[in-house]
């Protein structure tokens, strides 16, 4: 950002001055109000006439940029700016406006390897809980890129990154669910399962556990996919985050055939039981310690042996599924991953508005302390988005 910018320190000044939390609010004189409005629209100038700079850059050849010296880290360091500034919802979609998207989107082809994963990682912040931006990324063909990348790129951050997109973008949008089943998108997640990248898993895990949840009759293709024996695999990693999501999927395999759906885990059941054996002892040798942080698989694994068997675990007869302390909910892990706060506050906002109501509100004031209050921890989150998305700004 230019020096010449908006006058930040006297806008933090201000700010604390007039709102610590211990005084109740007032009403700004006119000169007050003109001042904040004044320092906000610069800062929304300078960043809109920022992108544009950016997107002169990312329709610039490639060999031009060379020759002027212009480096693949350069165009790195570039790309985690425009990450930041599409934090906001209103500046991501913009970007289509001030036509870098499809620039954007080329990147995901760039000979870099490091270009096309930061690529990814933007595109995944732009879509990220924005239906409108999902459907720009589709009608711009950005699908196909990132399936590609996904499905068959050289370097594993790259898929990965990829990967992370595809869920931001095919989240709660039918079409873009769609587009992923035509394209054998559940082959290529039973292909990244077999990956050796613990993240990689990770995110392959998340999203068939939230492909499964949606969509119930896929639960047949991933049965015949292979997929129950893979997962009762990866129910035994090393790596917690793993087994747990792995057993999530499971679990909703398990859920599908005891309400009367496919086979579920049909000819794999014996092998499953003699895996929930295993969990179930390795759960009883845990040191108080380590049974508290298992308290999801915990769950998990009683909640699956209940929805395969129906009965009780002999973790539950054990005192071992609910444990003292644990009536509080555990600390949030996984949902500051998936779900930025304020961007996920701004699509909440649009889902529950009733039809034929819809009323502009003001963006609630996020200057200055609040009031102290208690912290209160979130329940794990189970779905995946996007896992490496940090803090949204506000939409105007």
């Amino acid at each position: 950002m230019a020096k010449d910018g908006p006058d930040w320190d006297g806008l933090l000044k201000w700010s604390l001055a007039h709102s610590d939390g211990t005084r109740p609010p007032r009403n700004l004189s006119e000169e007050e109000r003109k001042w904040f409005m004044e320092a906000m629209q610069t800062q929304s100038v300078d960043v809109v006439k920022r992108m544009k700079e950016i997107t002169l850059v990312m329709q610039t050849p490639e060999q031009v940029l060379e020759a002027q010296g212009v480096t693949s880290a350069d165009i790195e360091d570039m790309l985690d700016e425009l990450q930041e500034h599409v934090e906001s919802i209103d500046m991501a979609n913009d970007l289509h406006s001030i036509g870098g998207l499809v620039p954007l989107l080329g990147y995901l082809k760039n000979s870099h390897s490091g270009i096309r994963a930061k690529a990814a990682e933007v595109i995944t912040t732009i879509v990220q809980n924005n239906p409108r931006s999902q459907q720009l990324v589709m009608e711009a063909n950005g699908f196909e890129p990132l399936l590609s990348n996904f499905t068959s790129d050289p370097d594993i951050t790259v898929r990965t990154k990829a990967l992370g997109a595809i869920a931001s973008l095919i989240r709660h949008n039918k079409p873009g669910i769609a587009a992923f089943r035509l394209a054998n998108g559940y082959a290529a997640l039973r292909d990244a399962l077999g990956s050796e990248s613990v993240r990689f898993q990770r995110k392959a895990l998340n999203l068939i556990h939230y492909l499964l949840h949606e969509n119930s009759s896929d639960c047949n293709v991933v049965s015949e996919l292979g997929f129950p024996r893979i997962m009762m695999h990866l129910a035994s990693s090393d790596d917690s985050e793993v087994r747990e999501a792995a057993l999530r999927g499971l679990l909703e395999l398990a859920q599908d055939k005891t309400s009367g759906g496919s086979d579920g885990l049909g000819e794999e059941d014996e092998k499953l039981k003699q895996l929930l054996q295993e969990r179930i002892k390795g759960i009883s040798l845990m040191s108080p310690e380590d049974l508290g942080a298992a308290r999801e698989e915990r769950h998990l694994v009683d909640s699956l042996w209940n929805a395969c068997y129906n009965e009780p675990s002999s973790l539950r007869g054990e005192g071992l599924v609910v444990l003292p302390g644990d009536d509080a909910p555990p600390p949030d892990v996984a949902s500051k991953h998936f779900e930025p706060p304020l961007r996920a506050w701004a699509a909440n906002q649009e889902a529950n508005r009733a039809p034929g109501t819809e009323k502009k509100e003001a963006a609630p004031l996020l200057l200055g302390f609040s009031p102290q209050q208690p912290e209160t921890p979130h329940v794990h989150s189970s779905s995946s988005g996007g896992e490496d998305a940090g803090q949204r700004s506000i939409p105007r």
